[in-house]
């Protein structure tokens, strides 16, 4: 299958309408709630305490999250998927009708409620949002769609906000607000219309219309998912903490560390959200057109450095009479720096969010996975006052600055992640695999497409170096079980990787039977899961850069087994590192070209070893 761009999605009509939905309505969301905002900063005049009723929009909006996002995942099991999101875009409607009359009106509790109803109208379209992406989409475009909605959703949040600020400055914000948000809504819903049919996953569920217990059971069910999952939820709403505090104290920071006004305010979430979207776009790249959840421990990484550096160079910023405004600030180096670390934390945090996305709906079950994203939503919600909470304890309390703030949350993140990487240990697994292939070398794939997307299959490859089963498992898009001589499988370091992905160790009949024979049932058990296994026929690695005989124990295998054989071939690595070429120096081929073939598949009653190794010879060709 020929590999695109995820941009080419936005020509399909199995997600372009679900794209703008989503879009409109995150758009039309910030719109209203920051107009509201600064309404009640600048235009409603009220005895009411201004903070206070700031503070109370963000708990009205948040609030729906925990009481609705349990009833939401109901709804997106029970009913179709695109009929849920039409009838939720209707509601947006009449919930914006009311939302404008507040505004023309200046009823401040009208657009309270208002607010409510928004956030409640989020709640039931999250889970619908999320998983009728796996529906839509091919498993290798999950990232791409993910990463697309991901930065659509943090552009149109950029975009809600900056234009709320300019609709606000004008003498006839009121109507212009009103118009804006109708007409967004309106939009939203004629988009809607054109996604296409998303059949429901458990049209009998019956439905619990008890909040608090169905909320319950939701979050049991999404954090009882296997670790890979309920940790990737953990994972997805510890981002949103480090969202919500840099989001938070963006204002002040402009403010009271760079003397800026509200221009430095806006340059600054422009930068934050461009880095989202442009990280957003680069994980469809850098992942292979797959879920690549190595990137995870890399956007980690990124987060916390970047966090370090912006509070490194904050502090000390040239003082003025009157702020500073937006190009004023661009006039100074350190500046750049900040901002550049800034970019930094948002790109990197789209290295992040994106894969854990894609991976929680790829490996949660069709007929659990609205519930199990609506329990994201809940966590999310309570990680999100979290974020406040600790932000109050940390500068009213402890005393520390904003720039402290940043340190601390980015010392906070290695904590987190390292008690994620570490129940499950893939996270790592996977990101050393993508190190290796993005780094010492550059990995071209062939003809992966033979190998099949489900069921069980087995996959015979040269064997060349020590790194071969990183390389190939770092290529292959499903989880693939090798099998590899048992000296190998114990090397310090990687004995860690191969025991976190199940590889099979396996000795010589004469050499160790007992490993011998535990292997043989190992594989079994792999293959009558459905999984793919890899083995390396050989059974050594080559001396001399050629094919040593095949032994015959993928006969033994298919003939227990009857599965069909991929051959595969790895071309460009003799002479490497990690190969066993005696003139090999640590530096000959690094950044080489390594391109992994794989051929036509072989049914199981043709497996013969000698056609097998005649077959693999041939995908290698001159080429060791």
């Amino acid at each position: 299958m020929t590999e695109q761009s995820q941009f080419a999605l936005l020509g399909k009509k199995r997600f372009l309408p679900f794209f703008i939905t989503q879009l409109l309505g995150a758009f039309n969301d910030n719109i209203f709630k920051q107009s509201l905002i600064l309404a009640i900063l600048f235009k409603i005049s009220s005895g009411t305490d201004k903070a206070l009723l700031i503070n109370l929009c963000a708990l009205l909006f948040i609030l729906p999250f925990f009481l609705f996002s349990a009833l939401g995942g109901q709804f997106g099991e029970k009913f179709a998927k695109d009929a849920l999101i039409r009838k939720i875009k209707f509601a947006e409607i009449v919930i914006m009708l009311l939302g404008a009359a507040g505004v023309l009106l200046g009823s401040l509790p009208l657009m309270l409620a208002v607010l409510f109803a928004m956030g409640t109208q989020s709640a039931l379209f999250g889970p619908v949002k999320y998983s009728i992406l796996p529906q839509h989409l091919e498993e290798q475009e999950l990232v791409g769609g993910n990463a697309l909605v991901e930065m659509g959703t943090f552009l149109a949040i950029l975009a809600g906000t900056v234009g709320a600020g300019i609709i606000m400055a004008s003498s006839g914000y009121a109507s212009i607000v009103a118009a804006c948000v109708v007409l967004v809504a309106v939009l939203g819903y004629l988009a809607s219309r054109g996604i296409p049919a998303a059949s429901p996953a458990m049209p009998e569920l019956k439905l619990d219309w008890n909040i608090l217990r169905q909320s319950w059971l939701i979050m049991k069910l999404g954090l009882g998912q296997r670790p890979a999952v309920s940790r990737s939820l953990v994972g997805n709403s510890w981002f949103w903490f480090l969202g919500a505090v840099y989001l938070t104290q963006i204002p002040a920071y402009a403010k009271e560390w760079l003397n800026g006004d509200e221009s430095v305010v806006t340059l600054i979430l422009t930068m934050f959200s461009l880095g989202i979207g442009l990280g957003s776009m680069l994980c469809e790249r850098m992942s292979g057109h797959k879920v690549e959840i190595g990137l995870v421990p890399f956007g980690s990484i990124g987060l916390t450095v970047f966090g370090i550096l912006l509070w490194w160079f904050s502090g000390g910023f040239p003082e003025a009479a009157v702020a500073h405004d937006w190009l004023t600030v661009l006039s100074y180096s350190q500046a750049w720096w900040i901002l550049g670390s800034i970019l930094g934390i948002g790109l990197f945090g789209g290295f992040y969010i994106v894969p854990l996305y894609a991976l929680i709906q790829s490996r949660t079950v069709e007929h659990e996975r609205a519930r199990v994203i609506a329990a994201n939503n809940i966590l999310n919600a309570l990680f999100m006052v979290a974020s406040a909470i600790a932000s109050i304890l940390f500068l009213s309390v402890a005393e520390l600055s904003i720039p402290q703030l940043f340190l601390t949350i980015s010392l906070m993140n290695i904590a987190v992640n390292s008690y994620i990487f570490k129940i499950v240990p893939e996270f790592s697994m996977r990101f050393m695999i993508w190190l290796l292939s993005h780094s010492m070398y550059r990995v071209e794939h062939k003809g992966l497409e033979a190998i099949p997307d489900e069921g069980a299959a087995v996959l015979v490859c040269n064997h060349v170096s020590f790194v071969d089963a990183l390389l190939v498992g770092g290529a292959v898009r499903r989880p693939v079980r090798f099998v590899m001589y048992y000296k190998i499988y114990n090397l310090p370091v990687l004995n860690f990787i191969f025991r976190t992905a199940g590889t099979v160790p396996i000795a010589g009949r004469n050499e160790d039977l007992l490993i011998y024979d535990a292997a043989f049932k190992k594989i079994a058990e792999y293959l009558r899961n459905g999984e793919v296994v890899c083995i390396f026929p050989e059974g050594k690695l080559t001396t001399d850069g050629e094919l040593n005989e095949f032994k015959n124990g993928i006969e033994r295998i298919i003939e227990t087994n009857p599965v069909p054989v991929i051959p595969m071939a790895l071309q460009g690595l003799w002479g490497s590192f990690f190969s066993r070429d005696p003139h090999k120096g640590l530096f000959k081929r690094l950044w080489s070209r390594i391109t992994l073939v794989a051929g036509t598949p072989v049914a199981a009653e043709s497996v013969k070893r000698e056609l097998l190794q005649a077959q693999v010879a041939a995908l290698r060709g001159d080429r060791l």
